[in-house]
């Protein structure tokens, strides 16, 4: 069975299919190793996510099945905080999650799947910044404030909070927050709408977590390919690739 890595997330999750998403760049990469499978709901935070996991996560049934499962997950991308820091006086404030429960459900999340498969590797990713001026420009309900629903501050109080589970939990993280906001014009340089990523914000992500997996043992040069290369193939005796 083909090994999988499931990527759990929001919207930008959920739009990482699309052309030149991190998603869809991150199945490429592993077209002949790994099945990339998308888990992403648009505008939904760690509570909600709390609620539906054990429906969108795949639970076996019998023993054997559940063993099958538990080799072919090697690993799980977490992806949530931009909604869980919308802040809670503003157009938005059915989406947010005060700071302390977004830690206690990431928690709950990595327990989760940690339960569900004991050997898969968990990654944490950060939300990544706001460009508040341009969240004005997008919104997404009726705005009648006049004042963004989400602000950067915010947006890194909560990518803190996730780098502080990664390190209770031992496991890797993607501090997407930090590492857009260190090229100058990461506002238009990586931001479509002030929160979604364009084409070059969804390459970093790539980059990151394909980076991250690699440090972590999941690599292209480790990973088997589930069936003979056409380099494998005798011209002379095509079918002997195929046999045993």
């Amino acid at each position: 069975m083909r090994p999988k890595i499931y990527l759990f997330g929001d919207s930008i999750t959920e739009s990482s299919f699309t052309y030149g998403g991190w998603g869809a760049s991150l199945a490429h990469h592993f077209s002949r190793t790994v099945d990339v499978v998308l888990r992403g709901y648009s505008g939904y935070n760690t509570r909600w996510a709390v609620k539906v996991m054990e429906r969108v996560l795949p639970a076996a049934n019998g023993e054997s099945e559940s063993e099958r499962e538990r080799v072919s997950t090697i690993a799980v991308a977490v992806f949530f905080g931009a909604n869980d820091a919308c802040l809670p006086d503003r157009c938005a404030a059915f989406q947010h999650v005060p700071l302390h429960e977004y830690k206690h459900n990431l928690h709950s999340i990595v327990s989760f799947l940690k339960n569900r498969w004991p050997n898969t590797l968990v990654l944490l990713i950060t939300p990544p910044p706001i460009d508040e001026e341009a969240r004005l420009k997008h919104p997404y309900v009726e705005n009648p404030t006049g004042l963004p629903e989400r602000t950067n501050e915010a947006a890194g109080a909560y990518a803190k909070a996730c780098i502080e589970v990664a390190g209770e939990c031992g496991l890797p993280v993607v501090d997407l927050w930090t590492k857009m906001q260190q090229l100058a014009d990461w506002k238009t340089a990586y931001l479509s709408d002030g929160l979604h990523l364009n084409e070059t914000g969804n390459r970093v992500v790539f980059e990151e977590v394909v980076m991250k997996l690699k440090k972590e043992g999941l690599s292209l040069e480790n990973l088997p390919v589930d069936l003979p290369m056409i380099s494998e193939i005798d011209p002379n005796d095509p079918l002997k690739a195929f046999e045993g």
